[in-house]
């Protein structure tokens, strides 16, 4: 069975839609483990998705001397739980893989086991946090042993405005990460909406010099509900101007305008490009494991969702009557 998510994705005329989550703790039993996923079920009941993203969270200590604000806790395997939300909902899920952990071998017995016994055909791969952890695979080393491998996984990659923002060469990366097997992008959380733009727009200036079509790019959006998460996600590495910061912890209804800040940051990096033919997704994640939080990312997505439905279908009302007149003419 081939990845029902590579055809989906292909129109660029139409956006894909996500919604991100982690799996229960390690050691949970695996009825528990089920019990999470119907509730996870339940709250996406009445809206429109095209599939799940399944983290698989590393211990990124190493990445930086701060203190990680929530204690880093093992997850259940995320394969299995990636299987288990396809069984519950018939969707399509991206399932991360951190690859440092492992060597060769054994992150090709991965790809095997997560085919034949998981199900699993689409997946992104992630490497080591910091140049100083330990890593027994680098992540162009993993590529490889992907490609060599002989199952056709849908391949994606990630990318990091804020990386780009520090060294203006992040689109590069994007580049050789396709020329390795990528063929879709998703971002960081994002927060600055300037960071974003610029990186967007580089890739798509450089995708027509090397003559290279621009591949699909999946925007992550996050509520904030409180200054703890929000020091997460500084810790996670997100970037949160500081207008931004003191005008969400200020507000008498944080969630909420965290909610309108991610719609605001939407409609910037929609008008600024749009323009640039770069297939867009989005998905949403909560960063906590709080009933509020979790709620309030059902709402964003409904809002973002919206937002960019209507975008596009703008664009290619715009692309029919160009044509409608280039033909008349």
């Amino acid at each position: 069975m081939k990845s029902e998510l590579r055809d989906k994705s292909r129109d660029a005329k139409f956006g894909v839609y996500f919604i991100g989550t982690t799996p229960p703790r390690e050691g949970v039993p695996l009825n528990k483990v089920e019990e999470v996923a119907d509730k996870l079920v339940a709250r996406l009941d009445k809206i429109d998705f095209d599939g799940l993203i399944v983290y698989d969270i590393q211990d990124e200590s190493s990445r930086t001397e701060v203190k990680r604000p929530f204690p880093f806790s093992k997850t259940f395997e995320p394969c299995h739980y990636s299987q288990i939300l396809n069984n519950k909902t018939n969707k399509p899920i991206i399932t991360y893989k951190s690859v440092a952990q492992r060597d060769k071998a054994e992150f090709t017995q991965w790809l095997d086991t997560s085919w034949q016994l998981y199900g699993v055909r689409d997946i992104v791969l992630v490497g080591s946090p910091s140049a100083d952890g330990q890593q027994k695979l680098s992540l162009p080393e993993a590529y490889q042993a992907q490609q060599e491998h002989h199952k056709n996984y849908y391949l994606g990659g990630v990318t990091i405005a804020e990386r780009h923002s520090k060294k203006g060469d992040e689109h590069l990366r994007m580049l050789e990460k396709d020329k390795q097997g990528c063929e879709y992008f998703i971002s960081q959380a994002v927060y600055d909406a300037a960071a974003t733009i610029d990186m967007l727009a580089n890739y798509a200036r450089e995708c027509r010099v090397q003559q290279m079509r621009p591949r699909r790019i999946i925007l992550t959006f996050t509520p904030c509900g409180s200054e703890k998460t929000m020091d997460f996600m500084e810790w996670l590495g997100i970037a949160i101007p500081d207008a931004t910061r003191w005008r969400i912890l200020e507000s008498k209804d944080p969630l909420n305008e965290s909610i309108q800040i991610c719609r605001s940051n939407l409609n910037q990096i929609i008008e600024a490009c749009m323009s640039l033919d770069i297939p867009l997704g989005l998905n949403i994640e909560s960063l906590t494991n709080r009933k509020e939080e979790i709620d309030a990312s059902i709402r964003l997505y409904k809002l973002l969702k919206a937002t960019l439905d209507l975008a596009l279908a703008e664009r290619e009302l715009v692309n029919v009557e160009a044509e409608f007149n280039k033909k008349g003419s």
